[in-house]
């Protein structure tokens, strides 16, 4: 069985939830990077923070199937117990 976080957590799962979160709190400071890009005109920067704000969202997505699964797979482990 996985180590634990302090939190009772298994680290992995503990792991992902962080990676999720941090994905999704850089996509959302990356709206205003794009805003203040666009704001002072430059294009360029404003499109290479969209790139940057995707990549995140697409990281945070891949987390939450790897959640998913690891989630259903603790459950059926339960239940087999």
């Amino acid at each position: 069985m996985p180590a634990k976080a302090n939190t009772g957590t298994q680290d992995t799962l503990y792991n992902l939830f962080s990676i999720i979160y941090h994905a999704l709190q850089g996509a959302e400071t990356y709206e205003k990077y794009i805003t203040d890009a666009e704001q002072s005109g430059d294009t360029e920067l404003a499109q290479f923070f969209r790139e940057v704000r995707d990549q995140n969202t697409k990281r945070a997505e891949r987390g939450k199937q790897l959640l998913s699964t690891r989630l259903g797979e603790d459950q059926a482990q339960g239940q087999s117990a």
